[in-house]
């Protein structure tokens, strides 16, 4: 007959010579704080634990094997048909394996690229020229995302408060974007990081900072999208 919850709570407490006392110790380490009456009330299937309670008195009990410790006749599972003896035995054995190192799984390498980065500021203010050749080819990882082409340094605080003066910007380099998308454009000989938006039926380049107004795109001056500000 599979035994329950509580009766085998209360043989592997009984297993590591601890009394209910001494197990509701090692539950408060684990920021548990229950008395030894509430540990009788689990073990005699009076009350169950909660899960986090439950996963406290695994931790305490030494309890490796959750599923063959309280599910025995289970079909499933890595353990299934090994008693609590040869259980015991496989998890230690792949602590040895574990230990050994000879078996530890080996990250895959972070994947690096590079890719330009003006060192010309592009405005998040006033405007700055950025059709230039001054850029540095900068090393990125993970943290850029696959879709980026190039970055911008920030200047001013017009995009406060969500990007900052100073701060370097990665851009998908496209020529359209919705009204809405924040991206990197070139109007009247200056680049902008601004958010595109639709005024009386015009567009314009919206900041973020309502201390600065829009830039109201003019028909005769043509807007020119550099990318969509991706980070």
């Amino acid at each position: 007959m599979r035994k329950g919850i509580g009766e085998i709570l209360n043989s592997c407490r009984r297993e590591l010579g601890l009394s209910q006392a001494e197990l509701a110790v090692r539950l408060l380490n684990e920021d548990i704080d229950v008395t030894n009456q509430a540990i009788s009330k689990w073990e005699n299937g009076n009350t169950l634990p909660n899960a986090k309670q439950f996963l406290a008195l695994c931790k305490a009990l030494e309890i490796d094997d959750i599923n063959g410790t309280f599910d025995c006749e289970c079909e499933g599972g890595l353990l299934a048909g090994l008693d609590s003896l040869g259980r015991r035995k496989a998890l230690e054995y792949i602590e040895l394996l574990r230990d050994s190192g000879r078996y530890t799984v080996i990250p895959e390498p972070v994947k690096l690229r590079m890719l330009p980065l003006y060192s010309l500021a592009v405005s998040a203010g006033t405007g700055q020229f950025l059709d230039s050749e001054d850029y540095e080819m900068t090393q990125v990882g993970s943290e850029v995302s696959d879709s980026a082409n190039f970055g911008v340094r920030v200047a001013g605080d017009s995009m406060e408060p969500k990007f900052h003066d100073g701060q370097t910007v990665w851009v998908s380099q496209q020529h359209d974007l919705m009204t809405g998308e924040i991206g990197i454009f070139v109007y009247d000989s200056c680049a902008y990081l601004k958010q595109l938006v639709a005024v009386n039926d015009r567009l314009a380049l919206h900041s973020l900072n309502p201390a600065y107004a829009d830039i109201i795109i003019s028909p005769e001056l043509p807007l020119r999208v550099l990318g969509k500000v991706i980070a």
